[in-house]
C-alpha cells in the first residue's frame, strides 16, 4: 500500500511565492496563516502521538506569546522581549508543553482555533509596516517549520525522480552572499553581506541520486576509512552504519523505511530520486570517493540564482555545503545577539555545518535561494541530501 499523499490545500501564486511572503501585508498574511493552520490540523489528524501534540501546542503558544499576549508586538524586533504580558487563553499550556503531559487532542484543537481567531483579529487592525507585521510573519514561519517537521516524520508525498543532466560550468565572477537590510522579513541566518570572488567551477545540475549513491555503497564506501574524515570515522564506528538512515535494502534496488507509527511502511525508491537522510559525513565520503567536493555556499547560491534556466534543480532536499555554520559579516546587531522570537540557535563556532535550499516538506513560500539552516554534521533526520562540485 502506497503512503498517503501530502494534503493539497489552498494554493495561489502569492501564497507560494518566497519573495512575496517576506513582504506580505495583512491580506496575504491572513490567507497564509489560515493555510498553514489547515495543514497543521490535517497532519495532526494523522499523528496524535504525545510528541506531535506538544509540537502543535507550541504553534499556538508561540503565536499567542508573541502576538496576543505581547504588549509591544507593534515594535517588532525593537520590543522588550522580557516585558510584561497579558494572561493566556489556556491555563494548562505550560503543562502541555512539558515532556510528561501532552495536551488532550480535542482541547488542543480548541486552543488552536481560539489562538488563530485572536491572531487574525489583531492582524486585521494592525498597521501595514514591517515592525507591526513582524511577529505575524514570524508566526507564519514558525508554524510552517512545524508543519515541515510533521511532514518529514510522516514522510508524506514522494520525491521526484529526475533524469541525469550534465553538470553546469559557471564562469568566474563576483557574488554577494547574505541579504542587506531592507523591506520585509530577513531571517537571521541570511543577514549581512559578503562579496566573494569565485573562480570558474563545475556543479551538479541536481542532487546526487540513489543510483549514484548505490555505486558508492557497492564499492565498499562505508568500509574504506580513507574516504572518511576523522569525525566521520568516529561517527561511523559508533553507529555501525552501512547505508543512510532509512535504507533497509540497497542491493537490487533501494528500499527505504518511510513514516512513523500507523503510517510506517517500506517503499522502493526510484533510482533517479535524490539520496535522502544523508548526513554531512556521508556526503563528504561520497565526494572523496567520486573525486569531487561539496560546493561552497557562494557556489551553491550563485547556481541557484543563475542556473535555473540551464537545468539547476533544487528544493527537493536540503543540501549540505562546505564550510562551518556562521553568520555573515556586516550584521548590524551585536555579536551573538538574536532578535526576540528568533527561531534559530547560534551554535558554538565550528560545531555545526550548513544546509541550503529547502525540501519537499518545506512549504514553497520558504524555498528561497538565500535560505540557510544550521545543523550538526551527524544529523540525518531532516530531508537532507547533497550535490557535488569541482574546480
Amino acid at each position: 500500500m502506497s503512503p498517503p499523499r501530502a494534503p493539497e490545500l489552498m494554493s495561489s501564486a502569492a501564497l507560494d511565492d518566497p519573495h512575496a511572503i517576506r513582504v506580505a501585508g495583512r491580506e496575504l498574511l491572513s490567507l497564509a496563516l489560515i493555510d498553514s493552520r489547515n495543514l497543521l490540523l490535517v497532519l495532526l489528524a494523522l499523528d496524535e502521538s504525545p510528541v506531535a501534540l506538544r509540537r502543535a501546542a507550541q504553534v499556538g503558544w508561540y503565536q499567542e506569546y508573541w502576538i496576543a499576549r505581547h504588549l509591544q508586538r507593534q515594535r517588532g524586533e525593537a520590543c522588550d522581549a522580557t516585558g510584561p504580558r497579558l494572561a493566556g487563553l489556556e491555563p494548562a499550556i505550560d503543562e502541555w508543553l512539558s515532556p510528561g503531559s501532552p495536551p488532550p487532542a480535542q482541547a488542543l484543537r480548541e486552543y488552536l482555533a481560539e489562538t488563530l481567531e485572536v491572531t487574525l483579529d489583531l492582524l486585521g487592525s494592525s498597521a501595514e509596516d514591517d515592525a507591526s507585521l513582524h511577529f505575524f510573519r514570524m508566526s507564519l514561519l514558525h508554524e510552517d517549520r512545524m508543519g515541515e517537521t510533521f511532514l518529514q516524520q510522516l514522510a508524506l508525498g514522494s520525491m521526484p525522480a529526475r533524469a541525469d543532466r550534465d553538470a553546469l560550468w559557471m564562469p568566474a565572477q563576483r557574488w554577494s552572499l547574505g541579504s542587506p537590510p531592507g523591506r520585509g522579513l530577513v531571517p537571521v541566518l541570511e543577514r549581512g553581506a559578503e562579496a566573494i570572488q569565485l573562480p570558474e567551477f563545475q556543479i551538479d545540475a541536481q542532487p546526487v541520486n540513489w543510483a549514484r549513491y548505490v555505486e558508492f555503497m557497492a564499492d565498499g564506501g562505508y568500509d574504506r576509512a580513507e574516504l572518511w574524515t576523522a569525525p566521520g570515522r568516529q561517527w561511523l564506528q559508533a553507529q555501525g552504519r552501512r547505508a543512510p538512515r532509512t535504507v533497509e535494502q540497497w542491493r537490487g534496488g533501494v528500499v527505504v523505511q518511510r513514516g512513523t507509527g500507523a503510517l510506517a511502511s517500506l517503499q522502493r525508491a526510484a533510482a533517479g530520486q535524490p539520496a535522502l537522510h544523508v548526513n554531512l559525513h556521508e556526503a563528504m565520503a561520497w565526494c572523496r570517493w567520486a573525486g569531487r567536493r561539496l560546493p561552497l555556499e557562494a557556489e551553491w547560491e550563485l547556481a541557484a540564482h543563475r542556473g535555473g534556466g540551464r537545468g539547476f534543480a533544487w528544493g527537493d532536499v536540503f543540501e549540505w555545503v562546505a564550510g562551518p555554520a556562521r553568520l555573515w559579516e556586516g550584521q548590524s546587531s551585536p555579536p551573538g545577539w538574536l532578535p526576540p522570537g528568533c527561531l534559530e540557535v547560534l551554535p558554538p563556532p565550528g560545531s555545526q555545518a550548513v544546509l541550503r535550499g529547502g525540501s519537499l516538506a518545506t512549504r514553497k513560500r520558504w524555498r528561497h535561494p538565500k535560505a540557510r539552516r544550521f545543523a550538526a554534521a551527524q544529523r540525518d533526520d531532516m530531508c537532507s541530501g547533497f550535490r557535488s562540485c569541482a574546480w
